[in-house]
Order: C-alpha cells, then structure tokens, then sequence
C-alpha cells in the first residue's frame, strides 16, 4: 500500500492565499470606491505581466508527478499504488485489495491525504501570479485539511511555467463594477446562505453555522467542509469579476466543485463580493510553535522509534520497494521532482546506512547541524517551523506535507538519538 506524504498544489473553489492585514472598509455604500486601496502592503498583481512558457510547464507538472495527488493535470492519474491519495480512497471505500481485518485496521488510521481538490479549470478561479507565488511559498488555507501542500524543489522561473500551464485555457470574467456594491449587504447574505458551514472568515467577526458542520450540500458533506479554504484569502486570489461569476455559478466554473450554487442574484453577488474583497480584517494570528520536550532518562530503543514514529508516516516514503508496491518512496528512490536519496527507514540498517548527499555520497543523518540538532531530528524540527509560519529556507521539513510529528513522539526520536540509537 502506498500513502505518500504530499500535500495540495493549489488551493480549490472558493478562496486562496494570502493574509496581509487590510485598511478598514466602510460597512456600507460603494465598494468601488475602497476596492483599490483594500489590499495596502499585498503584493503587487502582477497577471499582466507576460505568461510563462506553458510547453515547459507541461514538462514539469510531470516532472513533480502532480497527477499522484491531483486530477486535472492533464495527465492520467498515477497508478493506484503510486497515487498519494487514491489508495486511501479505495481503501474508505472498500475497493482496496485487502483482508477486511486489515482494511478495518488501515481505515482507523487514515487522517490525511483523504481528499484533495482538483486543478480543472483552476485557471477560471485563481489568478495565474497567484499560483505562482503558492508554488513557491505554500501556505495552509484550509484550516479543516489537515494535509497541505509541501515544499516542492521548484524555482521561481519553474513556478512560472507551471502556472502558465494551469491557467492555459482561463478565460478573463466580462468586466463588473462594483460602485454601489453594499458590503454589509454581503456580509449579511454569507450568514443567510450558510457560507460559515462550510468556511471560516479568519480576522473578521466569526460566521454562524460551525456548529453545524459539516454541512449537507454535497453528497460527501465532511469532504466539502475539508476542501473549504479561509475566505480571508479570497482578494488575494480572485479578481472582482471573476468573483461575481464564481458566486453566480461555481459549477459553470468548475464542473468537478463541490461548492453548491448559493442562488445569488447578479446585485447580491456583487454585494457578497465587495464584503469579501473590502471587510476590514484583523492581522493573522501567530501560530504557536510546539514545545519541545527534555531528553527522556528511561532507554528508548529502535522498536519504539519505529513503532511509534516511522512507521506511522515516514516509512511511506522511505521504505524498501517491497513495502512500497514498487519503489521506495519518493525520500528513497526518487519523485516528486525529488533526487534519489537513499534514504530507508524501514529498519535499523536502513537508518544506520544514511542518504545519498547531491554527490551521490553516503552521509549519516545522525550529523549534528548548525543548530544541534542531528540531521533527522533537525527535520522534524523543521516540519514544526513550517507549520509556525517560519519556514528555514535550507532544510525541508519532514513529513512533507503533513502534519508535524507530536511533541512527544519528536521526544521519543531525540531522545533514542542522544542515547546512542539502542536497537
């Protein structure tokens, strides 16, 4: 069985990345009128300057086997035991080959990486520099997916490519003004039509309905919530028109959406637009970052290393090839764009013998870096940076793409490495 650890390349239906702090809005009125000044600070839309080269960006969403994660690639899906989220699908489902104890077993234990959202006609709803900038700095904008995307090995002129492959076929909105849009108008309608079932509005007066979730729209109702991004990051992602088009009707944007047509008028969408794009919004909130643990003075070995860390997420992408149906996970034989490393940590021999440097040479992962920390621990370490909002630009935070490993079972790992790794 294969569970690979990676995360979502873009972000899907209604929302997108961003976060910097606004200037206040008017409650009422033209929205027109506060539409150019609601971003001070954001970075620049730069979607008119010249498109990347969208052949090689073609070339590249192979190259980082998007298709093991995303449908609307342009490419067939990965096989099922090279498909990150797939075979945990099947195996909900019941459609994995397996015993039923086992598939019982498995499904106890499948958090992540059960949903993800598509990139068809991600063109129609996000805007192309957008896309670029999340490819290059991934943010988490769905606070109910546990999963997000990773850090991909991908430069900035890369970026550019791909996003010039993505939105190859978009299509600019027919222009819409929003003079004499009203954003309390539109913050009442997002009450009314239940936008908070599904959705939060970080920075902005909390919307009725979590209570409710998941709500009972789409025929996966717990999928829909899961695939709900922050709708503080709406502005940054779309433009007024192609939001007001979006609102009227998401399905004629994106066929595969599970976002439900809300029955707007034309003026309501263009109300619930301004508040969107104008609501006065409180900076982000800093994420608090883990706690680390002292060392612990009873002996940990490798069974209870392997037992209670690698094996629950590691060894997905660094294993032999038997455990992986094939390979040995992108952290071993290579992909997702990601070199050959070498790196198997299915057992006490496999984590002895190291990773493969850019050289092709051996290296321990149990060398102290700058910090202190040895090279394993210090990427888990990492990971628990990124999910703090700090990313260390020189080290990769493990497990790509998912959550960061507990306090206590990054204590367990530190722990067995400063007792000399007893087996």
């Amino acid at each position: 069985m294969r569970r690979l650890v990676v995360g979502i390349v873009a972000a899907a239906e209604f929302a997108a990345c961003g976060g910097e702090e606004r200037a206040p809005a008017p409650a009422t009125g033209a929205a027109s009128a506060v539409v150019a000044q609601a971003a001070p600070g954001a970075q620049a839309d730069d979607d008119t300057a010249p498109p990347g080269d969208a052949d090689r960006g073609k070339k590249l969403v192979l190259r980082f086997e998007c298709n093991r994660c995303h449908d609307g690639t342009g490419f067939a899906a990965a096989a099922q035991d090279r498909h990150c989220v797939r075979c945990h699908q099947d195996i909900l489902a019941g459609r994995f080959s397996a015993p039923a104890d086992t598939l019982a077993r498995w499904r106890g234990n499948l958090v992540t990486l059960r949903e993800v959202p598509s990139l068809v006609s991600i063109g129609a709803i996000a805007k192309r520099a957008w896309i670029e900038r999340f490819l290059i700095d991934p943010r988490d904008v769905r606070p109910h997916l546990a999963s997000t995307m990773p850090r991909l090995a991908i430069t900035r002129a890369e970026a550019h490519d791909v996003a010039a492959y993505l939105t190859r076929d978009a299509h600019p909105a027919p222009p819409v003004s929003l003079a004499g849009a009203d954003p309390a108008r539109g913050r009442a309608l997002v009450e009314t039509r239940g936008c908070g079932g599904c959705h939060e509005l970080s920075g902005a007066a909390p919307l009725p309905g979590a209570d409710q979730r998941p709500a009972a729209f789409a025929p996966d109702p717990r999928t829909q919530v899961a695939l709900a991004p922050d709708l503080r990051f709406t502005r940054d992602r779309l433009g007024p028109a192609e939001l007001v088009r979006w609102l009227l009707d998401p399905k004629a944007q994106k066929p595969d959406t599970v976002m439900p047509s809300l029955g707007l008028t034309p003026a309501e969408a263009r109300d619930v637009a301004a508040y969107l794009i104008t609501a006065p919004l409180a900076p982000e909130a800093p994420r608090p970052h883990a706690p680390r643990l002292p060392l612990l003075a009873r002996r940990v070995s490798f069974e209870e290393v392997e037992l209670r860390v690698l094996r629950k997420t590691c060894r997905h992408c660094h294993s032999e090839p038997d455990y992986a149906l094939g390979d040995g996970g992108p952290g071993n034989s290579g992909g997702l764009g990601f070199a050959p490393r070498g790196l198997n940590l299915g057992s006490y021999g496999g984590v002895a013998a190291g990773s493969l440097d850019d050289h092709g040479e051996r290296r321990s992962v149990f060398t102290p870096q700058p910090n202190g920390a040895s090279r394993l621990v210090g990427s888990l370490l990492a990971r628990q940076d990124e999910e703090a909002g700090r990313p260390d630009p020189n080290v990769r935070g493990m497990p790509l793409g998912l959550p960061a490993v507990t306090p206590e079972e990054l204590q367990i790992v530190e722990s067995w490495v400063a007792q000399g790794r007893p087996q």
